[in-house]
């Protein structure tokens, strides 16, 4: 029986009715060579990690840098496609970009409709307030009482934290990069960020201070990851190949100290 059946394919090859395996479909990685450019989603308000000048619409700052080195590896140029904190994860299971890059904390349930990448930055949540007012905030729990104000980006993760929040007036605000500007002001007392973030802008704004920086809040210690649509195995072995080979050539290293000192 097995000789027949073998016999039969043997016929069947040679008269043509099986046809050869056809090729491999194209992957990201030949898609975005091809195309010779790379797409990056970014919100573009979150100093240092990506911000847009709205004069030039040039994009800097640590993840600007990232992907740059992303898209030499891929010998392609960057186009950043903007995209917001409300949006980010509903853009990216669109397929509006390639990848999303802008200070993206790794959390679980972003992995059930999109990839992550392996982490290359560890923070935590901090705040933002008033120098005159630092001494007012001398522990995590100092900023949920009843009177104070806490504003947050809609969307995203300080959002989620400031939900978590039961006594503390939240104002959500839709732009995050207007936020430290509004708390200098007085219009809210508190912000709720990351180290990176507020250590930035404790240095741009001298009215403004951090006293909690390195305390880090409770269960608030993440990584920074690069999102990606799901469905491409190898574009997201390639992508933590790069921010392996980053760190291991000093480039990574180079960026942090660009950027985060």
């Amino acid at each position: 029986m097995l000789k027949k059946l073998i016999a039969g394919s043997l016929l069947a090859c040679s008269l043509g009715l099986f046809s050869a395996p056809m090729d491999a479909e194209a992957g990201k990685i030949q898609d975005i060579q091809a195309a010779g450019v790379l797409k990056v989603g970014s919100t573009g308000d979150y100093a240092p990690m990506s911000m847009k000048d709205a004069a030039t619409g040039e994009y800097v700052g640590f993840d600007v840098d990232v992907a740059k080195e992303i898209a030499a590896m891929l010998g392609v140029k960057v186009e950043f496609v903007p995209t917001t904190w409300k949006t980010l994860l509903a853009d990216t299971e669109d397929k509006k970009f390639d990848m999303a890059i802008c200070g993206i904390t790794r959390r679980a349930n972003r992995t059930f409709t999109t990839s992550l990448s392996n982490g290359y930055l560890e923070s935590w949540k901090t705040i933002l307030c008033r120098k005159a007012d630092a001494k007012k905030f001398k522990t995590e729990a100092d900023i949920d009482k009843a009177g104070v104000k806490v504003m947050c980006n809609e969307g995203g993760t300080n959002h989620a934290y400031a939900k978590t929040l039961k006594n503390a007036t939240v104002i959500v605000n839709k732009t995050n990069a207007d936020i430290p500007g509004r708390i200098a002001k007085g219009e809210a007392d508190v912000m709720i960020t990351e180290v990176p973030e507020a250590a930035k802008y404790c240095k741009m704004m001298p009215e403004l201070a951090a006293p909690l920086m390195n305390v880090p809040f409770a269960d608030t210690k993440f990584n920074f990851g690069i999102m990606m649509p799901q469905g491409d195995q190898d574009f997201l072995n390639f992508i933590n190949f790069a921010i392996d080979d980053m760190n291991v050539k000093g480039k990574m290293a180079a960026i942090k100290a660009k950027h985060l000192q």
